[in-house]
């Protein structure tokens, strides 16, 4: 199957000198880097629409109330702070990482640190266990996730009204500088028990610099990411898995975490295409649909602040939808 066409360059355009943006495979160049488009959730809903559509993503910007989402993330670590991961006599909601501390004792859960969406090690045990049950607690799994302001939008962007919901298993995932950051993939690896009709809300969950390890988005990326899901699905059929291994993110035809590649340098380069990058702030969000290809920066935060961000996903309740979401994630959950 031939590749989609490599988009052209976008007429919008930042600050050209970018700052080095650094990936697992090293240092993205310049010619590999371009600005992801903004949009006010006031704009026009067919004009909203279409960015979606075309774009695979569509950045919002100030979406939710800036208060409430600097709360979650002030609780979010004060939660965390028995870990010792947070930088004596700094104030938790700046989430300001101990830099005298050993960075591998505090691994993104989620992000490839282990295969199969496995535990990273007993070396990161009160941190990770402290992550993972962040997930349960009342500020985030209701008054974040649940945010009125957020669905409303989903449900009027894509028509569905009343049928909009939202998947329990949401992925609240925090990135320390200097970590290993999120690997390139599209959700429907994840997502395969269902229709690819759901739609990513990424939050950040306080601001972020261009250089703290957010996410980016693949130019175009969502067209290459129908190809690739197409191509793994004939690879299936040749290597003579069932339905059901086809399904898996975890098969013997894909890597260990479900990735398609740890390296989005080498991605970029592969298939001639730009990583879309921004600033973010708290309140803003970017949704995506299940193809739109993405990874994310190394976290270079020159003042060690701790990316933390998390994924709620949105499906139209009547159609088909992989229901293994339908529970709060676990490690080791097979998704």
């Amino acid at each position: 199957m031939p590749h989609a066409t490599p988009p052209k360059a976008s007429s919008t355009t930042l600050d050209p000198h970018y700052p080095d943006l650094f990936v697992n495979d090293g240092q993205l160049p310049p010619s590999h880097i371009g600005p992801l488009r903004a949009s006010k959730p006031s704009l026009p809903i067919v004009e909203l629409r279409k960015r979606f559509e075309d774009d695979g993503y569509l950045f919002l910007k100030g979406i939710l109330p800036r208060a409430h989402v600097q709360k979650a993330r002030e609780e979010y670590f004060k939660f965390l702070a028995p870990s010792g991961v947070l930088k004596p006599g700094t104030n938790p909601v700046e989430g300001i990482f101990d830099t005298t501390k050993d960075r591998n004792t505090f691994p993104g859960i989620g992000s490839g640190a282990a295969g199969a969406n496995g535990h990273p090690g007993s070396h990161a045990a009160v941190f990770v266990d402290r992550a993972l049950e962040a997930h349960y607690q009342s500020w985030y799994a209701d008054d974040l996730c649940k945010h009125p302001a957020l669905k409303d939008f989903i449900a009027r962007l894509t028509g569905w009204g009343s049928k909009t919901t939202a998947f329990t298993r949401t992925l609240l995932r925090n990135n320390v500088p200097g970590n290993k950051a999120i690997g390139v993939h599209y959700d429907q690896i994840f997502l395969r028990h269902g229709e690819p009709t759901s739609i990513t809300a990424w939050v950040p969950i306080g601001d972020v610099k261009v250089t703290g390890g957010g996410l980016m988005y693949l130019e175009k990326g969502h067209h290459l990411g129908i190809e690739q899901e197409a191509k793994f699905m004939e690879e299936a059929k040749q290597t003579g898995l069932s339905e059901e291994e086809a399904k898996s993110a975890f098969n013997q035809n894909m890597m260990s975490t479900g990735l398609l590649s740890e390296g989005p340098r080498e991605f970029a380069e592969r298939f001639d295409r730009r990583w879309l990058v921004a600033e973010f702030e708290a309140g803003d969000v970017v949704l995506h649909n299940p193809f739109a290809i993405h990874a994310s920066t190394i976290n270079r935060d020159p003042d060690n602040v701790i990316r933390l961000a998390t994924d709620l996903r949105f499906v139209d309740s009547s159609r088909p939808w992989d229901q293994r979401w339908s529970k709060q994630y676990t490690l080791d959950d097979g998704v």
